[in-house]
């Protein structure tokens, strides 16, 4: 979470006051978030969430995804991503990222097999995927395609806000997303029958709730309903959101010109899908190796992509060791209607991503960041940039102080 203050406050207060923290009553805080929602990202229905998590199961189960299909996931995304496929008894395919951290259209393009059926691309760090090349792969295989806006919130690509592009996208509203309830998540799309599905598997009592769809046979689910007090904060955060990325987007750009020169040394602004739409949270940095990222993170408070908790794959346990449900019968990696996709993940895979990742370091922007502390940002990019390919001693580097970097945020 970037802001909050007593505006959040008051809205909670307001509905404790109520006496009203169920979501199905008049006036209420979850709907109108989900109609402001929806309206600002361009679609019809948005059905909120207990979390991001959730968000991407609904969205699958949405789209009618399930045992016997492949849904293609990235290589670097939180470990979320891939086990909300196993979560509706689907098998995540693992493939590679490109430079600019997210999935590789090609990587999708020779991936797809007789059973995939979907595709998440994941707009990671705020950082937009290529979704033109994304929907024109899908549409020739006949591919569907969730997008994981979970980190994106508030970016765009190309003008069209993340979440709108594909046939459904996943969002999170947890403490380290750019617009945050706390916890929450949800589901955004234009189609009424992934809403009322998705629906009824974020709230098995929606039906009776709402009103039956005979449309639709209501279907067991668990449950992950928003409460009052999530919506109350939502609706505040999103009046925050948009000055907040617009902040963070002029703050990039006088970052990305200040350090331009540093290009001749070896330091690259990562490439990105769509330069001026992506959420800015994050400034990345290519460098040539490994090596030299490991000396630019010792002097400037910034860390490498490959190592940022559970956002790689290596790292996914419970993929990798086939524990795919809480019971064994429930395993998606043993049901029969599973036998013959591709389940393994050998040795060795995706080793193009992992050497993109370990030389990719990010340097975290914040809407409140003053003038002076984007200058020594600058500044300590230079110094740490120098450090890293010049072999310059630490001890002749004089840096400036910034904002102290919130290790946390790479953490969920």
């Amino acid at each position: 979470m970037y802001l909050a203050g007593e505006e959040e406050i008051e809205a909670i207060a307001r509905v404790i006051r109520s006496g009203q923290l169920f979501r199905y009553r008049d006036d209420s805080e979850c709907e109108r978030f989900e109609k402001r929602y929806a309206a600002d990202l361009g679609v019809s229905e948005f059905a909120l969430g207990a979390s991001g998590t959730y968000g991407l199961a609904a969205g699958l189960v949405g789209l009618g995804i399930g045992p016997g299909d492949e849904v293609l996931v990235p290589a670097h995304t939180y470990m979320a991503t891939a086990t909300a496929v196993l979560a509706v008894g689907a098998i995540p395919v693992i493939v590679d990222i490109d430079e600019t951290i997210t999935i590789s259209p090609s990587a999708i393009r020779d991936a797809i097999g007789p059973h995939t059926r979907a595709v998440i691309p994941v707009h990671m760090w705020g950082a937009a995927c290529d979704m033109d090349a994304i929907m024109r792969i899908a549409q020739t295989h006949g591919l569907l395609v969730l997008e994981d806006v979970c980190q994106g919130i508030g970016g765009s690509y190309e003008g069209r806000k993340l979440g709108s592009i594909g046939h459904a996208g996943a969002f999170s509203f947890n403490f380290f997303k750019n617009m945050s309830g706390g916890e929450g998540g949800g589901i955004a799309t234009s189609d009424p029958k992934v809403a009322e599905r998705a629906r009824c598997y974020i709230d098995p009592c929606h039906f009776y709730w709402q009103g039956r769809n005979d449309a639709t046979k209501p279907f067991a689910g668990v449950g992950a309903r928003a409460s009052e007090l999530m919506g109350a904060m939502l609706n505040v955060q999103l009046d925050r959101l948009d000055p907040m990325i617009r902040a963070m987007r002029a703050q990039k750009k006088t970052i990305l010109a200040g350090t331009r020169h540093l290009g001749n040394l070896g330091l690259k602004a990562t490439p990105m899908n769509s330069e001026d739409h992506d959420c800015a949270t994050q400034i990345m940095f290519t460098l040539p190796d490994e090596a030299s990222a490991v000396a630019f993170t010792r002097v400037m408070p910034s860390v490498i992509a490959g190592k940022t908790g559970r956002h790689t794959f290596t790292q996914w346990d419970q993929v990798l060791m086939h524990e795919g449900a809480a019971h064994p019968d429930l395993n998606p990696y043993k049901l029969a209607a599973n036998r013959g996709l591709r389940t393994e993940y050998p040795q060795g895979m995706c080793r193009e991503s992992l050497e993109i990742l370990n030389r990719t370091v990010m340097v975290p922007t914040h809407p409140s960041h003053t003038d002076q502390e984007i200058a020594d940002t600058i500044h300590n990019i230079d110094a740490a940039a120098r450090v890293a390919l010049e072999n310059m001693a630490l001890a002749d580097v004089e840096l400036r102080r910034t904002a102290p970097l919130d290790k946390q945020k790479f953490d969920a």
